[in-house]
C-alpha cells in the first residue's frame, strides 16, 4: 500500500498526468480510479480527493456514478473540516455537464439540516453555485426535497429559496426559471403546512405575479384555494383550525385585493359561515381576551372595503348586524350619565366599518321599514355607543395634551393614539349611520391599517401579535390594549400565551400529493442520503395532509 506520503506524492503525480494528457485524457483511467480509492485513505488524501474527482469527472462517463458516491461518502466524514471541503467541491461534478445537477442539489439540500453554521454557510454558497451552472436542474433538486424531505428539511428548503435564490439577479432567475419556479410552487402549495403556505405565498409574491394584474388574480385564487371557500363546514366552522386557517390565507390576500380583483368570496364566506349566531360565540372560546375573534373581524373588514357586489346582501348586511349588537348593548334603565360605559371599541370598529361598507348593498336594511322598534332601538344604541366613545376621545384627548415627541414615542401613549384613531372612526361611522336614513359618503382608514403606499404589514394578523390587543375603556377612564406595538405587560404576557391556543388549519385534501412525488421520482436518481440528512415522508415527513396538527407551529 505505501506510506500515507507516497500515497499522496502518487496523487499529486496523477494529478499531473491527467492534467497534461488532454485529448488523450481517456486513456488515463487509472489514475482517476486511484483518486477515487483515495476517499479511503488519510485526512490529507481525501481533502486532495475532493477537489481532484470533480476537476476531472467529465471525462471518464464511465466513472460518474463511483465517482459522486466517492464524493459523497466525503461529505458524511466524521471529520468536519473534510466535510466542508466535500461540499464546497460538490458543485465541480456539474460545472461543464449539468445532467447530474437535480441529483447533486438534492444531496446539498439535504445538508441544509446541518447545525453546523460553517457547513450551512458552505451548502448554501454550494447550491448558489450550481444555480450559475443550470439553475433549473438545481431547483429540481431543492423541491424534490421540499417534496420528499421530512419537516425541517421542507422548511430548510422553502427558506432557501426565499431568501436566497430569489435574491439572485436576473442573470440567473430568468423567465424560464422564474416560470418553473411559479409552477412548481403552485403545485406544492396545494399539500403544505401553514408556515410553509406562507413561505410559498413570500416566494410568490417576489415573481411577475405579484407585479400584473392577472398574477394578483392568480395570487387571491391561490390563497382562497387553500382557505376552501367552496366547503361547508356548518357549525364546524368555530373550531379553531377552519378559523385560522381563513385568517392566514385572507391575510396572504389582502396585498393583492383592489378595485379589479375583489375579496368577494372572502366577504361572502366570513358572513354566511362565521357570523351565524350559533356560530360567532363559539370562535375562539378559550381565548378570555377575544384575540380570534378580533384578528377574523380586522382581516374582515379590510377586505369588506374590496368586496364587490354580493348575492343576497341584506342577508350578509343583517349577520353582520346582529354581531354588531353584542358590541352595541342597550343602554341600562338607570344608567348615570355622568359615567362613560365601556365597550369593546376594536371589535365595534371592524364590524361598524364593515356595516357601513356593505349596508349601501342593502339600503333598506337599515331603515328597518316593517319594524319600527328595531329602529328605535337601533339608534337608541348608536347614541349609547357614541356617547360612550365621545367620553373616552376626550379623556383621550386629555391624557396626551403636551406631551412631548420623544414622551408620544412611549408604548402607553402609542396604545392611546391608535386609541383615538379607533374612536374617531366609531363616532365618524356613527354620524353617518345615525342620519335618516343611513348615509354611506364618509371614508374611514382603519386605525391599524398601514397607509397607502407602504408595504401592507402581513404578520399583523398572525397568532399573538400584539397589535391585536382589543381597544377598552373602563369607567375610570383608564385605557388598555392598542392595535399598535405595545399593550401593558399583561396583555403582552396574555397574547403570547394565547398564540400557543392556535392549532393547525387543513387545507384541501392534497390534491397534488401523489402527482407531485410521481413527478419527481424521474429526477432524484439514485442519489443517497448524507447521514443528518431529511428522511422521506416515512421518515417523519408524514404522507398526505401536510396541514397537521402534530406539526404545525407558529
Amino acid at each position: 500500500m505505501g506510506s500515507t506520503g507516497d500515497r499522496i506524492e502518487t496523487l499529486y503525480k496523477n494529478y499531473e498526468i491527467l492534467s497534461d494528457a488532454k485529448e488523450k485524457i481517456a486513456e488515463h483511467e487509472a489514475e482517476y480510479r486511484e483518486i477515487l480509492d483515495a476517499v479511503k485513505g488519510s485526512d490529507k488524501e481525501k481533502r486532495l480527493a475532493s477537489q481532484f474527482i470533480g476537476k476531472f469527472f467529465k471525462h471518464f462517463p464511465s466513472l460518474a456514478e463511483r465517482a459522486i458516491n466517492s464524493q459523497l461518502d466525503l461529505c458524511e466524514d466524521e471529520d468536519a473540516q473534510i466535510r466542508r471541503q466535500a461540499i464546497k467541491d460538490l458543485p465541480q461534478l456539474c460545472r461543464e455537464n449539468t445532467d447530474h445537477t437535480p441529483r447533486i442539489a438534492d444531496i446539498l439540500a439535504q445538508l441544509l439540516v446541518t447545525e453546523d453554521a460553517v457547513e450551512l454557510q458552505q451548502a448554501h454558497q454550494s447550491l448558489l453555485t450550481l444555480a450559475k451552472y443550470d439553475a433549473v436542474g438545481m431547483l429540481t433538486g431543492i423541491f424534490s426535497q421540499i417534496v420528499d424531505g421530512d419537516e425541517t428539511t421542507r422548511f430548510r428548503n422553502f427558506q432557501f429559496v426565499n431568501n436566497k435564490v430569489m435574491k439572485l439577479g436576473s442573470e440567473v432567475i430568468t423567465k424560464l426559471v422564474e416560470d418553473f419556479i411559479i409552477a412548481e410552487i403552485k403545485k406544492i402549495s396545494q399539500d403544505v403546512t401553514a408556515d410553509e403556505f406562507h413561505m410559498c405565498m413570500a416566494i410568490l409574491s417576489q415573481t411577475k405575479l405579484s407585479k400584473t394584474l392577472p398574477g394578483h388574480v392568480e395570487l387571491v385564487n391561490i390563497a382562497a384555494e387553500q382557505a376552501d371557500l367552496k366547503s361547508d363546514p356548518g357549525v364546524l366552522a368555530s373550531d379553531d383550525e377552519t378559523v385560522e386557517r381563513f385568517i392566514q390565507c385572507s391575510t396572504e390576500a389582502l396585498p393583492y385585493f383592489s378595485s379589479q380583483v375583489e375579496a368577494t368570496q372572502f366577504v361572502k364566506f366570513m358572513c354566511e359561515k362565521f357570523l351565524q349566531p350559533n356560530v360567532w360565540s363559539l370562535i375562539g372560546a378559550t381565548d378570555e381576551h377575544h384575540q380570534t375573534q378580533l384578528r377574523l373581524l380586522k382581516v374582515f373588514a379590510e377586505m369588506c372595503g374590496f368586496c364587490g357586489t354580493l348575492e343576497k346582501a341584506t342577508e350578509k348586511v343583517q349577520a353582520i348586524y346582529d354581531v354588531l349588537l353584542e358590541y352595541m348593548p342597550t343602554p341600562p334603565q338607570d344608567a348615570d350619565l355622568n359615567d362613560t360605559p365601556s365597550f369593546q371599541f376594536s371589535h365595534a370598529e371592524c364590524l361598524l366599518y364593515a356595516l357601513h361598507t356593505l349596508g349601501k348593498q342593502a339600503i333598506d336594511f337599515l331603515t328597518f321599514p316593517d319594524d319600527q322598534a328595531k329602529l328605535k332601538d337601533f339608534r337608541s344604541r348608536l347614541q349609547y355607543l357614541a356617547r360612550g366613545t365621545q367620553g373616552y376621545i376626550k379623556k383621550l384627548q386629555e391624557a396626551v395634551k403636551g406631551k412631548t415627541t420623544e414622551e408620544m414615542k412611549s408604548d402607553e401613549n402609542q396604545i392611546k393614539v391608535t386609541a383615538l384613531k379607533t374612536t374617531s372612526n366609531i363616532s365618524t361611522l356613527i354620524r353617518d349611520l345615525f342620519h335618516s336614513p343611513p348615509s354611506f359618503k364618509s371614508n374611514v382608514q382603519l386605525s391599524w391599517v398601514v397607509p397607502k403606499g407602504k408595504k401592507v404589514q402581513q404578520e399583523d394578523t398572525k397568532a399573538g401579535s400584539k397589535r391585536h390587543a382589543p381597544i377598552t375603556f373602563d369607567s375610570n377612564g383608564k385605557a388598555s390594549g392598542g392595535s399598535t406595538a405595545g399593550g401593558d405587560p399583561k396583555s403582552a404576557k396574555q397574547s403570547k400565551q394565547s398564540s400557543g391556543l392556535q392549532k393547525m388549519y387543513t387545507p384541501p385534501s392534497g390534491k397534488y400529493s401523489a402527482k407531485i412525488q410521481s413527478n419527481y421520482q424521474s429526477k432524484n436518481g439514485s442519489g443517497r442520503r448524507p447521514s443528518g440528512g431529511g428522511g422521506g415522508r416515512g421518515g417523519g415527513g408524514g404522507g398526505g395532509n401536510r396541514f397537521n396538527v402534530g406539526k404545525r407551529k407558529y
